[in-house]
C-alpha cells in the first residue's frame, strides 16, 4: 500500500469501512480520494495523510486539528467532517463528498461574471461567519480551499490552520504557497492570501479572514490577485505596503458598489473593514437582489490612455470650430452696411410696368410703351448703365 512516502491506493482498496474508488487530488499534506462508505452506502472524500506527514507530530496534529475544528461546525457552506481514523499505517479524514471542483479551477483568466461572484460570495461569507460564531478563525481562506458543487453551492474546507479566536496568531501557522510563488523557506500562511497582520505575524481575529476573502473576491472578478510578487516575501511586502489597483482597470463592467465592498475588505486597518462576515454577506446579498432585478449601476472599465485622449481631442477641435464660426459671424455683424440709393432705370414717357430682375440682380426686364399693355414692348436695362 505504501510507495515511498505517500500511500498509494487504487480502486477497490479498503481503509476501515471505506472502499477507495478514485483519486481526486493531491496536496502538501497528502492525497484526496473518492470512496464509498460501505456501512452507510454513501460517497465520501478521504484525505489520506502521507507517511512523511503522518510521522511528523506537527503535521499529524494539524490534521487532527482540522478534523476537530470542522467537525464542530454544521453549516450548509462548510464541508462536513465525518470522522478521523487510522488503518494500519495510514491516517485519514473522512469528509463530505462534493460533486464539483475547487474554486481556483473555475476562475477564468479574465474573471467571472459579477452575478456569479455575488452568488458564491454570499455563501462563502456565510460559511466563514458560522466558523467565526463558533470561535474559529480559518486563517487560510483561498480559492483552493473553497469547493463549488455542480449546482453552484460553495463550501469552505481545510480548517487545518484554524485556531480558536483567543489563541490565534500568525506565528503558529504553517506556510502553503499559491502558484506561481516560489518557495524560499518556512514562513507562515498562504502568502498570496494573507492579511497584513498575518504577514506581520501579529495576533489575528475574524477580520483577517475577511481580508483574505476580499482577495478571493477580487480574483474572482478580475482573474488576478490584488497583491503579487516574485516570491512569498515580496508578495507579503506588497500586501503590507501597496494599495490594490482599481477593479475597473481589470474588469470590463462591475457595479460601483461591488468594487467599494471588495476594497473595503482590503483595507490595511482591520477597523476599517467589515467587522463581521455576516455584515459582508448582507452587503453582497443586497447587491445580488439588485442584480437579479436589473437595477444595479455598472462602471465601465478604465480605457487605455490613448483611447481616452481621442474623445478629448475631438471635443477640443469641435469647440475651436464653434468659436471660430461665432467670431466670423460677429465680425460680419460689426461691418457697416452701405446706405441704399435710388437709381432711375427708365426714362420713357409712356407706361412702364411688370419689372423683373435677373438672378444676379444686375439687369431688369420691363414692359414699356405708349398704349395698353398688350401693345407694349419688352425692354432690358443694365442697372449699372441706368
Amino acid at each position: 500500500m505504501l510507495n515511498g512516502t505517500v500511500p498509494t491506493l487504487k480502486s477497490g482498496d479498503r481503509l476501515s469501512h471505506f472502499e477507495v474508488l478514485q483519486k481526486l487530488g493531491e496536496g502538501g499534506m497528502g492525497v484526496v480520494y473518492q470512496a464509498r462508505d460501505v456501512n452507510l452506502d454513501r460517497l465520501v472524500a478521504l484525505k489520506v495523510l502521507s507517511e512523511q506527514a503522518a510521522s511528523d507530530p506537527a503535521r499529524r496534529a494539524r490534521l487532527i486539528q482540522e478534523a476537530k475544528s470542522a467537525s464542530a461546525l454544521n453549516h450548509p457552506h462548510i464541508v462536513t467532517i465525518h470522522e478521523i481514523d487510522t488503518a494500519g499505517d495510514v491516517t485519514f479524514i473522512a469528509m463530505e463528498h462534493i460533486d464539483g471542483r475547487p474554486l481556483d479551477q473555475l476562475i477564468p483568466q479574465r474573471g467571472m461574471r459579477f452575478p456569479e461572484v455575488l452568488k458564491l460570495g454570499v455563501q462563502i461569507a456565510h460559511g466563514l461567519a458560522a466558523a467565526h460564531a463558533a470561535g474559529l478563525i480559518h486563517r487560510d481562506v483561498k480559492p483552493a480551499n473553497i469547493m463549488v458543487s455542480e449546482n453552484g453551492v460553495a463550501k469552505v474546507l481545510d480548517f487545518g490552520l484554524a485556531k480558536p479566536s483567543a489563541a490565534a496568531t500568525a506565528a503558529t501557522a504553517t506556510l502553503t504557497f499559491a502558484q506561481p510563488i516560489t518557495k524560499e523557506g518556512a514562513v507562515t500562511g498562504t502568502a498570496a492570501y494573507m492579511s497584513p497582520e498575518q504577514a506581520e505575524a501579529k495576533v489575528l481575529d475574524r477580520r483577517s479572514d475577511i481580508f483574505s476573502l476580499g482577495i478571493v473576491l477580487y480574483e474572482m472578478l478580475s482573474g488576478r490577485r490584488p497583491f503579487e510578487g516574485d516570491s512569498a516575501a515580496s508578495t507579503m511586502a506588497a500586501i503590507i505596503r501597496d494599495e490594490p489597483k482599481p477593479l475597473r482597470q481589470a474588469a470590463e463592467s462591475i457595479p460601483a458598489e461591488l468594487e467599494r465592498i471588495v476594497l473595503r475588505c482590503l483595507k490595511k486597518d482591520p477597523s476599517r473593514r467589515f467587522q463581521h462576515a455576516d455584515d459582508l454577506a448582507v452587503a453582497l446579498a443586497e447587491l445580488k437582489e439588485e442584480s437579479d432585478s436589473n437595477t444595479l449601476a455598472a462602471i465601465p472599465a478604465v480605457q487605455p490612455a490613448a483611447r481616452r485622449r481621442w474623445p478629448a481631442a475631438a471635443a477640443a477641435l469641435l469647440l475651436l470650430l464653434v468659436a471660430a464660426g461665432a467670431a466670423w459671424q460677429w465680425s460680419r455683424t460689426r461691418q457697416p452696411r452701405a446706405k441704399p440709393r435710388v437709381v432711375q432705370v427708365t426714362n420713357f414717357a409712356g407706361i412702364e410696368s411688370y419689372p423683373a430682375f435677373s438672378p444676379d440682380g444686375r439687369q431688369v426686364a420691363y414692359a414699356g410703351g405708349d398704349g395698353p399693355v398688350q401693345g407694349s414692348d419688352i425692354y432690358v436695362a443694365l442697372l449699372g448703365d441706368a
